[in-house]
């Protein structure tokens, strides 16, 4: 048996789109510095740099997983495009949240609702969400809780989400994975909005 380090990156995508999550840890290993300092690079922002780097291995999985991967031997360049991605949406949405147009004039720039305080209606509406995203979350596995809690409630990063848990970082982003597509079946089975 060939020792999974020295296998090709193309290898390691194909034994783990098989169910090898071990291949997924060696292609990790092998990728991450170089992922997170590029990213790093551009955004100047390590804990930003940190989300960009942990959802562009999750895209990465969950497009491997979906068998959407096209194998051109290129899969580190790949990686790269999918952090390069992810930078531009983020520049995209920090521009679009600090912009404000003032070519009409009867736009009042200070009467935006993002402003303003909750009124009660708003307020129960939070209050309702809330409630029934704890309650979809009591009703996931115990594992897929577990994350969901470290990662929005303590907002732990996938990497000391792993050490915590005793478990790679590829199981831990799986987890949150599952946990996410359980709570969106919950939610749809159950007519439960949790927008507003």
């Amino acid at each position: 048996m060939q020792d999974i380090s020295r296998k090709t990156d193309e290898m390691l995508v194909k034994a783990y789109a098989n169910g090898d999550n071990q291949a997924f840890d060696t292609l990790l290993r092998r990728h991450q510095n170089r992922v997170f300092n590029y990213i790093l690079n551009i955004i100047k922002n390590k804990d930003v740099a940190d989300d960009i780097f942990q959802e562009t291995f999750v895209k990465a999985i969950m497009t491997i997983k979906q068998g959407r991967y096209t194998d051109t031997g290129k899969f580190s360049a790949w990686l790269t495009r999918i952090a390069h991605n992810l930078i531009i949406d983020y520049f995209r949405q920090e521009k679009s949240e600090n912009t404000v147009s003032v070519d009409q004039d009867e736009t009042d720039v200070l009467n935006r609702r993002d402003l303003s305080e909750e009124n009660v209606e708003d307020l129960l509406v939070t209050v309702q969400i809330n409630t029934d995203v704890r309650r979809i979350m009591d009703s996931l596995p115990d594992a897929q809780r577990e994350v969901l809690e470290m990662r929005f409630y303590r907002d732990m990063s996938f990497k000391e989400i792993a050490e915590t848990t005793g478990v790679s970082i590829n199981t831990a982003l799986g987890r949150m994975r599952y946990a996410v597509l359980n709570m969106r079946r919950i939610a749809s089975e159950n007519n439960i909005v949790l927008t507003r």
